[in-house]
């Protein structure tokens, strides 16, 4: 089933990443969720999953996006304007939410987002909400890509940072140059030599962390290597742990 949404606003980080602001009839959902957003193309439905980057009760979606060359539908979702339509799902899917991390002494006292790319998009939904600052003690955004022009959203990042001062630590990660006060190597390398743990002036363990981490396969795979060595264990429903993990393609 699909619903019709209009574009109210795209707002262009850089050349190739954008977000696009849609009023559309979409049921209610849980920060960290995703939607689809699709087009009938010589009529085929070409449709591709979008986290939902505002927080729940909004009467919009957002979603973060990358136009990929040759891509069957970013490229044309990055030309949309205020008043065009695009076919969204009506109902947000998804398991990369507050709601699977542990409660009670299983929980831990610390919170680590870690991101690449356009998955930073449903931590910034959770971070909107009031759960992750009254759940946790301390909570730490990883955001890494390649350029400083690839941090979208470093506006409402730092409204946070101002918010949530003695609570919130955001840790840029830029790898192919140089950008304030950000580190400059792979995330699962950050984890092994502690740089992570220094930066943010907390320790990562069994105990006080939940992890949850969002972003490319390869990146996920090794820093969740990384957090076994340091005791963590993967969070299952039937066991819960420490690490949480959504791949973004």
């Amino acid at each position: 089933m699909w619903v019709t949404g209009e574009v109210i606003e795209r707002i262009d980080w850089n050349e190739k990443l954008f977000s696009l602001k849609i009023k559309a009839p979409v049921e209610p959902y849980i920060a960290g969720q995703f939607i689809k957003l699709s087009q009938i193309r010589d009529e085929k439905r070409i449709a591709r999953a979008y986290s939902v980057v505002n927080p729940p009760g909004s009467d919009y979606i957002e979603i973060l996006a990358v136009a990929v060359e040759n891509g069957q539908l970013s490229p044309d979702l990055q030309s949309l304007n205020p008043g065009d339509t695009i076919e969204v799902t009506p109902k947000a899917t998804g398991f990369m939410t507050l709601d699977e991390i542990p409660h009670g002494a299983l929980q831990g006292k610390h919170l680590w987002l870690i991101s690449t790319g356009t998955a930073v998009g449903p931590f910034i939904s959770m971070l909107l909400t009031d759960e992750p600052w009254q759940r946790f003690e301390k909570v730490v955004l990883v955001y890494g890509v390649r350029l400083a022009s690839d941090l979208a959203y470093l506006e409402s990042i730092k409204q946070l940072q101002a918010k949530y001062s003695q609570q919130f630590h955001f840790i840029p990660i830029v790898t192919r140059e140089s950008y304030e006060d950000a580190l400059m190597c792979r995330i699962p390398d950050a984890i092994n030599n502690g740089l992570l743990q220094q930066k943010a002036s907390l320790t990562i363990n069994a105990e006080d962390s939940q992890v949850m981490i969002c972003g490319n396969p390869g990146m996920i795979s090794d820093a969740q290597t990384a957090l076994l060595e340091l005791g963590l264990t993967k969070n299952l429903r039937r066991a819960p742990g420490q690490i949480t993990v959504e791949k973004y393609w």
